[in-house]
């Protein structure tokens, strides 16, 4: 999925001036804000600086500020009016989320729309091949390995859990990623979800058990710890991988989804409705 949203104001449309083409100077690149949902667990807002961190050292010099959309500040409103305070001129926001759901289509880029900085809104995070280097390799740490034989390989299987959605796009996306990871490993990969959706991680556990796998690790597609990664995790009667945190490869992917969203050629204007 590589289409992005844009607000009304588009990043080129400030008038020219010294940063602008025929000015003393280049641009400088738009700020990257990390949308990140939001948490009442204290390790979330931890984990998501620390990632920051990390997006920053592979990128020195531009500018990666964080936002989140609720239970965290900064807010994401508070987020681009600072910004935009500073005299900051134009912005990607990149969501720090799998699908596109009701955040993705709606929440993020109606903040975006109501901000007085330009944006742009990038694509969310899956399904895509660095997203699941970093599933692969949180598994692996936990332990998992493809086994060689067929009589193990017939007796395993991996569930995919994330947060879930009512949306189908973004479930859409969550399949998709499990069929990537099958792909990696070997073995069938179930998506399961933690709320909204179905089946939860217990449903797909039973309905693999049903089918003769026994062997079943849990693969955490969440950003971080908090209460749907510890309450599927508690489900697994087996290995359970890490939530993706600080991955080398998940900073990597929202470094590609800002690059995606800044270098798209802008939407065409729409027409107005006939009267």
């Amino acid at each position: 999925m590589t289409a992005h949203l844009m607000t009304s104001t588009s990043l080129s449309s400030r008038p020219p001036g010294p940063g602008a083409p025929g000015g003393s100077r280049p641009l400088p690149p738009p700020a990257l804000v990390v949308v990140a949902h939001g948490s009442r667990d204290p390790r979330a807002l931890s984990t998501v600086r620390a990632l920051l961190e990390r997006v920053r050292a592979l990128r020195p010099g531009l500018p990666v500020h964080l936002g989140h959309l609720e239970l965290n500040e900064p807010l994401l409103t508070d987020t681009l009016t600072g910004l935009h305070a500073r005299g900051t001129a134009r912005a990607v926001l990149v969501p720090l989320l799998f699908g596109r759901g009701h955040h993705v289509k709606q929440d993020i880029p109606g903040t975006a729309a109501a901000s007085p900085l330009p944006t742009r809104v990038a694509a969310p995070l899956g399904p895509h091949p660095l997203l699941v280097d970093a599933l692969q390799a949180r598994l692996t740490e936990a332990g998992w390995h493809t086994p060689a034989d067929g009589a193990t390989r017939r007796a395993s299987a991996v569930v995919l859990a994330a947060a879930g959605s009512r949306d189908p796009e973004s479930r859409a996306a969550t399949a998709r990623t499990a069929e990537l990871l099958a792909q990696r490993l070997g073995v069938p990969v179930v998506p399961a979800y933690a709320s909204a959706a179905a089946p939860t991680v217990p449903e797909a556990l039973r309905a693999l058990a049903g089918r003769g796998r026994h062997r079943v690790a849990v693969a955490s597609c969440f950003t971080a710890p908090g209460r749907f990664a510890t309450e599927c995790a508690a489900a697994s009667p087996w290995i359970t991988a890490a939530p993706l945190g600080t991955h080398p490869a998940l900073a990597r992917l929202l470094l590609h989804r800002y690059h995606q969203a800044r270098t798209a050629p802008a939407p065409a204007p729409t027409s107005p409705a006939p009267a």
